[in-house]
């Protein structure tokens, strides 16, 4: 039973953050990472290129989602709820450095 609970929260969650990775690939204007800021066009020198970067960052972030989703429902809670617990805190930093770098990489000087 507890596994039902585990998928009504995780397969939603899993799904919007696949949902972002693939709007921001596809995204025409510079996709944002922090909240309540923007990137204006004038910034980038690549929008598509930046963009791809974002919309890949985001996927990977939801691939450790979905791995621990399917790990949790098929074999382990415990197993599956620790990849997601590492994928919330040492991923989400990993996120925040590695957007910093794709910033500095298509920022116009």
């Amino acid at each position: 039973m507890s596994n039902i609970f585990f998928l009504i929260i995780m397969v939603p969650t899993s799904l919007l953050f696949t949902f972002i990775g693939i709007y921001a690939w596809r995204r025409k204007k510079p996709m944002w990472f922090w909240a309540g800021d923007t990137v204006s066009e004038d910034e980038i020198t690549d929008v598509c290129a930046y963009n791809r970067a974002n919309g890949i960052m985001w996927l990977c972030f939801s691939l450790l989602l979905w791995i621990g989703t399917i790990i949790g429902a098929c074999y382990s809670i415990i197993i599956g709820s620790n990849i997601i617990l590492a994928d919330s805190t040492v991923g989400l930093v990993l996120m925040m450095i590695t957007y910093t770098f794709i910033r500095k990489k298509y920022k116009k000087i």
